[in-house]
């Protein structure tokens, strides 16, 4: 397990993993030959539900040790995206102690082929792709803003299933599943016709804090209507 991760401009994943780890020892002893390797990540709803999987991706590609002048801006890169515990002085620990093996090892995948399976479908995913996208504003929010909704808003998500049309769906346990700029995705539990997902779409795509605080408000007074 790599200690973070980040992806960069170009589309290759940048892992910090420790210089004990299998990873490392693979790589630094492959040297410049290439090394295959599948990075498997799994997408778990930061909520209890049943079936918490969300989605999982697997990219594949070539791995390598980060050297020469990219490390510093890989190290930039790691910093800025997980700017606290490990990462803090994570410079120093990158090169080599008295022992001759670093505390930590930057290692690059350069990608090469990613399929997708999630709440949306199955799919291969293009590399150029996964460099031309950008992070979603709610990412950050997202565990901390579903935790929210379940505990302090469960009866107002159980309204949203008037905007479905279905009338057996009143009265189920609703629980919010996913996140995102366009819109909510609800897992509706409990009811003669079993559990189903329905995905919200809000007016517009939002694009901090501000924004969505006006979008859920616009799906409340909607349902409640």
């Amino acid at each position: 397990m790599p200690v973070a991760r980040t992806v960069t401009p170009d589309g290759d994943v940048i892992l910090l993993v420790s210089g004990e780890s299998a990873a490392a020892r693979a790589a630094a002893h492959a040297q410049d030959d290439d090394l295959t390797a599948v990075i498997e990540i799994t997408d778990v709803a930061p909520v209890s539900v049943p079936h918490r999987i969300r989605g999982r991706a697997w990219l594949a590609g070539w791995l390598t040790p980060v050297r020469g002048d990219d490390r510093a801006a890989c190290a930039a890169l790691l910093a800025e995206r997980h700017p606290v515990g490990e990462l803090l002085g994570m410079r120093e620990s990158l090169d080599p102690p008295h022992t001759g093996r670093p505390a930590w090892m930057m290692l690059r995948l350069e990608v090469g082929e990613i399929s997708v399976d999630d709440l949306w479908g199955a799919e291969h995913v293009d590399p150029e792709d996964l460099a031309a996208a950008e992070p979603d504003p709610m990412v950050a929010h997202e565990t901390e803003l579903l935790q929210h909704l379940h505990s302090a808003h469960g009866d107002r998500l159980g309204e949203l299933c008037g905007l479905l049309g279905a009338r057996e769906a009143r009265g189920m346990s609703a629980v919010p599943l996913s996140l995102d700029r366009l819109g909510l995705r609800v897992r509706f539990t409990g009811g003669a016709v079993g559990s189903f997902d329905a995905r919200f779409d809000f007016p517009e795509p939002v694009a901090d804090i501000c924004g969505l605080r006006r979008a859920m408000h616009s799906l409340f007074s909607a349902a409640s209507h």
